[in-house]
């Protein structure tokens, strides 16, 4: 960069352009006077060469040029359109070829972070911060900072001060007012109303856009999400390849990858994976979703009694909320369940996966089981991983489709044995059981164990379908979803004594560790299925020939039960001949 010649001072004035110290301007070697027009320049500003064009859409190139604004303290990188700033640019860097125009204010302050290092309080909404928000931020960090807390003091490391800019190849056109913002490489920022104190990460093949009268404040978005339609986000992790739109509100919120939002709203809500929520009315408050699906106008309360938002819940991976259903927090709904209607008993149900939850008046009935069946939870578990939109540079959340999996297996097996149990210590005249602040009829939950002992078969078909790591290993420990990520307890309990120890000492060194883990899931998945087997009174050198039979049996029956629903809907009217077709012939 070099100072101005004295012809080119000369040359700016007659086009308009003033500056405070024209000494304090510095221009790259090739700058040419005659692409600056009616620009006010305080305080020190460098600007690149201006020789080139930006393309606007395709097929319309404009060239280079700064026109109409007023800059402060800005550095401009090569090739930028900057044009019709209405109020000012300050103390701000703007990368190679970006085109930024008809917008109010962009101003950043010094010793800002961005966004980064504010702490929210999630699922407790009325308790202490516990989540930590930062670039970095991943579902299992999220979770991990919730359950132990020593984690969140090494997310706090990571709010550390930033520079002020516009990263390379983005576009900001309309936006009235931009206080404190980073902004990533690749990102567009169109027609948004207000963003304040955030990072919108961006890259070239994870471009992230936030669109028309979006507002956006003390958050931080991450690569690859789309934030747009008058969405308005407070206090927020918006996670990788997230979409928010069409006027959702979210408050002390994170987001993680796929998710997405329409129309509805959240507060102290932590969504894993795949999280959506596409009607109005529509409130998550104060609970745990992953792989989830919301009905319209489906809402929770954490204001159970008069003590304020004190009250959470969890629906585990792949639950689904009916329209109209309510859930009064603390609940803990098993995976793949659907919870229909007023549910007001906290039902504390995550040992009985599969199940239909069902509000009946003051009573809530549950079938446990019979979700294995259905349509609905074949298409689920093949529709997720055609549904990462992240591309393979921006996958940080790690998320294993496994279905079904150890995690859920053990639900099956607690399941199994707590409905054997009911049925040994009720005489054989008992109609109804209750069992966790719900009642099950004798039917249903016969029909239950008989779905569990089919799941059970099911899970040694995959092991035996698709693992490649055989090993004679056994290792029946109990297993946790860490939002998306699935791992043996021990390998968990393993890295948190690290931390505590001082072994990890940031969040960096945490992510790596949970990869490897992550990346050796099949073999712990293949020692569960082994412990399994032996649990059952299997010889594994013996009898595993005897468990496949058995498990391809099982597997072939619940595709037929899966037909069957379907054929059902088809009796019903629902879908015509031609959809049933293609379905029956998508099942094998």
């Amino acid at each position: 960069m070099r100072e101005l010649t004295v012809n080119e001072i000369a040359q700016l004035e007659e086009h308009g352009c003033w500056a405070e110290d024209w000494s304090d301007i510095l221009v790259d070697e090739g700058f040419a006077p005659s692409f600056l027009n009616n620009v006010m320049l305080y305080g020190h500003n460098e600007i690149g060469n201006l020789n080139g064009t930006v393309e606007l859409e395709e097929g319309f190139r404009r060239h280079c040029c700064v026109r109409n604004a007023v800059l402060r303290n800005v550095t401009i990188g090569d090739d930028c359109l900057i044009e019709n700033i209405r109020g000012y640019i300050s103390n701000t860097q703007i990368g190679d070829r970006c085109y930024v125009a008809n917008i109010g204010v962009i101003t950043n302050q010094e010793g800002s972070t961005f966004g980064c290092g504010t702490e929210i309080s999630i699922l407790n909404e009325g308790g202490d911060g516990n989540i930590v928000i930062f670039e970095g931020l991943t579902a299992q960090l999220a979770w991990l900072m919730i359950n132990f807390p020593k984690v969140k003091e090494l997310a706090t490391i990571n709010a550390t001060l930033s520079t002020p800019h516009i990263g390379s190849n983005s576009r900001v056109v309309g936006v009235k007012e931009m206080n404190n913002v980073r902004i990533g490489e690749g990102c567009e920022v169109q027609g948004s109303c207000k963003l304040s104190n955030c990072t919108i990460l961006s890259t070239d093949d994870a471009a992230t856009f936030i669109g028309s009268d979006v507002i956006i404040e003390d958050s931080v978005v991450a690569a690859g999400a789309s934030i747009i339609d008058g969405a308005k986000v407070y206090c927020s992790f918006v996670g990788e390849s997230v979409h928010i739109g069409k006027g959702f509100s979210a408050e002390a919120t994170v987001f993680f990858a796929n998710s997405y939002m329409d129309n509805g709203e959240s507060c102290a809500a932590f969504c894993g994976p795949f999280a959506t929520s596409h009607h109005k009315s529509t409130l998550l408050i104060g609970g745990a979703f992953s792989f989830y699906n919301a009905g319209s106008g489906t809402n929770q309360s954490n204001h159970a009694y008069k003590m304020g938002p004190i009250h959470w819940g969890t629906l585990d991976r792949g639950s689904k909320t009916a329209s109209g259903s309510h859930i009064l927090w603390p609940a803990h709904i098993g995976s793949f369940s659907m919870v229909m209607g007023k549910v007001q008993n906290h039902p504390q149900v995550q040992k009985l996966p599969f199940s239909y939850v069902i509000a009946e008046g003051r009573d809530t009935w549950l079938v446990p089981g019979i979700n294995l069946r259905t349509v609905g939870t074949w298409r689920d578990v093949g529709k997720w991983p055609k549904r990462d939109k992240r591309p393979l540079s921006a996958r940080t959340d790690l998320i294993n489709y496994a279905f079904p999996n150890p995690y859920i297996i053990q639900s099956v097996l607690d399941g199994k044995a707590l409905l054997e149990e009911l049925l040994q210590q009720n005489p054989e005249s008992t109609d109804v059981f209750t069992y966790g602040g719900c009642r099950i009829k004798r039917k249903a939950l016969l029909k239950g164990i008989q779905y569990y002992e089919l799941a059970i078969k099911l899970f040694l078909y995959h092991c035996f379908q698709e693992n490649t790591t055989e090993t004679n290993e056994t290792n029946g420990g109990r297993w946790v979803d860490m939002m998306g990520m699935l791992t043996p307890q021990s390998e968990l309990e393993s890295v948190v004594r690290d931390i505590e120890r001082g072994g990890i000492s940031t969040t960096t060194e945490l992510c790596d560790i949970l990869q490897q883990i992550h990346q050796h899931y099949k073999q712990h998945e293949q020692a569960y299925a082994n412990a399994i087997m032996q649990q059952q009174g299997s010889n594994l050198f013996i009898d595993r020939d005897h468990w496949f039979r058995e498990a391809e049996e099982a597997h072939a029956l619940w595709l037929k039960m899966v037909k069957d629903d379907a054929e059902k809907e088809y009796q019903m009217g629902d879908v015509d001949a031609e959809q049933l077709r293609d379905f029956l012939e998508s099942v094998k």
